[in-house]
């Protein structure tokens, strides 16, 4: 009786306390529970890169070394540097793991792996589980990893040789590598992982593809609502961004790139993360303001060495299954702004030309640029005067050029030189929770973009626990149970035929009440996007 009462004490030790071995040391973590009262072992706040901070700013990261003693995982650690109410820290590069398996004497379930990168327009979002919560996702049998990396100037500036560029991108290949190295000690399969990216994370994924930083590193990919390539070029540097960055901390921006560089090594990360506002054009736009980068040759090694387009028309890109799609509105809910704005609505609608641009992502100050201008006001706005009445035609402006666009023109070169299958979608269902709400009312407009990840992560700060009273259930079973299929399988199980996608038929799946294949999502309108 006294071994039996022990062994309990010891079980139930361990389920609150789980702990693993892994490479670099024991973890110990804690347990959550899932929407199906699934128990989680959750492991918060690793630690996959050294602390980029001093003379490790701007720099490419240094992989963590081994600890001697057991590393606390029990709770997320800060956010990096942004405008944000959670803890922040310029020690950031962190990484959580969940999963409802780990391995068990000589048993290991070797569940596929399911990597997050958050989206926030390369300046804001975290992988902390306040926001990416795994409580749904978790009554699939995967595991899951969500990240951190650098944001803002600290993971994007890129002035030529002194900073290169792309930090950020580097903290995520070797959240990538450590994933690889040890996720098997908490019962995932190293050679099943499925890259999962949102919005910025989703363009982190579509270079991910084509860098030779990333290769092996993933299996499968889902890129939801976002992609680099649009009607924009990538920029080689950022060296006049940086220097407005300079400006706006008080450090000199008209000598030497290294004394600017210095210079902002010694600002405290929060003032450069705080900066974000100043740096807006027109309203809250642009929407994307630290690009990555195609970088020159200085001795270092390159996460992307070349026009990404051409990589993709050449097939140089990682032949791997891919998931991607689109919300039915995407960023549409920017123009409520603009026409509930009279100042807006008039800078816009008298300098189309000047300020078309920053908002929707395309070259400035060019005959082409101007040449695209005239043609979207053309196209979608009749060439009239912006009116109250221009409202639709500008919401899919917005959601064409930022997102719906980029999005399509990926999957066309993808499928045109990949042999595995591209599986394409819109998501149209429209739930009681959005993340906007038409003005004056609680009603929702949607679905715009982000709200298909209300489905598959517990957002506590913004909405409800979707338990089994909430008929937002049914989705969050769909949704997790199709991105947890395709992580295991490569084909998303949908009860439906999902086909591939390829150009000529351009077949996608419809995410809504029900499922349904349909034809040639949005074709007159990323045509038009073609011919420009």
């Amino acid at each position: 009786m006294k071994h039996f009462v022990i062994l309990l004490v010891f079980v139930a030790t361990h389920q609150q306390s789980p702990q693993v071995t892994t490479p670099l040391g024991d973890i110990v973590g804690s347990v959550l529970t899932t929407r199906l009262n699934r128990t989680i072992y959750a492991f918060r706040g690793i630690r996959y890169a050294q602390a980029p901070v001093g003379e490790l700013r701007f720099k490419p990261p240094v992989p963590v070394e081994k600890w001697s003693t057991v590393y606390n995982a029990t709770t997320d650690g800060p956010v990096c540097p942004q405008p944000s109410d959670d803890p922040i820290s310029e020690d950031c590069l962190l990484l959580n793991v969940y999963t409802t398996q780990l391995p068990d004497g000589g048993t290991n379930p070797k569940r596929p792996v399911i990597v997050f990168i958050h989206a926030g327009g390369f300046y804001s979002g975290t992988g902390r589980s306040d926001w990416a919560g795994s409580q749904y996702f978790l009554d699939q049998d995967i595991v899951l990893v969500t990240i951190n990396y650098r944001l803002g100037s600290l993971g994007f500036m890129s002035t030529g040789q002194d900073v290169p560029g792309n930090n950020g991108l580097k903290d995520q290949v070797v959240a990538l590598k450590w994933v690889r190295d040890n996720i098997g000690a908490f019962g995932g399969d190293c050679d099943s992982v499925t890259l999962f990216g949102y919005s910025a994370g989703a363009w982190s994924i579509s270079l991910h593809l084509v860098s030779p930083m990333s290769q092996g590193l993933f299996h499968k990919a889902i890129l939801g609502s976002g992609s680099a390539i649009g009607q924009f070029d990538l920029p080689r540097n950022q060296l006049d961004l940086a220097k407005k960055q300079a400006r706006f901390v008080g450090c000199p921006d008209n000598g030497t790139v290294n004394d600017m560089v210095a210079c902002l090594k010694k600002v405290p990360a929060e003032t450069l993360g705080n900066t974000l506002p100043r740096f807006s054009e027109f309203n809250y736009d642009p929407i994307i303001i630290w690009y990555p980068v195609i970088e020159d040759d200085y001795g270092q090694e390159r996460f992307l060495s070349d026009d990404p387009v051409a990589l993709f028309q050449k097939g140089n890109f990682s032949n791997i299954p891919i998931v991607t799609g689109i919300t039915l509105q995407e960023f549409g809910y920017e123009a409520f702004d603009i026409v509930n704005n009279a100042t807006l609505l008039s800078l816009l609608s008298n300098d189309f030309e000047t300020y078309a641009p920053i908002a929707f992502l395309y070259e400035r100050g060019t005959a082409k640029s101007r040449n695209i201008s005239a043609a979207l006001r053309k196209f979608y706005l009749c060439d009239q005067p912006l009116t109250n009445a221009s409202l639709s035609g500008l919401s899919q402006i917005y959601a064409d050029s930022i997102i719906g666009y980029p999005v399509n023109k990926l999957a066309n070169l993808i499928s045109e030189k990949s042999s595995q299958k591209v599986y394409y979608y819109e998501f149209t269902y429209k739930g009681r929770y959005s993340h906007f709400v038409l003005p004056g009312t609680n009603e929702t407009w949607g679905p715009v973009h982000h709200d298909d990840l209300i489905y598959l992560f517990y957002i506590l700060p913004l909405f409800p626990f979707f338990n089994e009273d909430y008929p937002e259930r049914k989705m969050v079973e769909k949704l997790t149970l199709l991105w947890a299929t395709f992580a295991k399988t490569g084909k998303p199980i949908a009860g439906v035929e999902w086909e591939g996608y390829n150009a000529s038929t351009r077949k996608y799946l419809e995410i809504g009440e029900e499922l349904s294949v349909k034809e040639g999502l949005h074709r007159e309108r990323y045509e038009f996007w073609d011919s420009l």
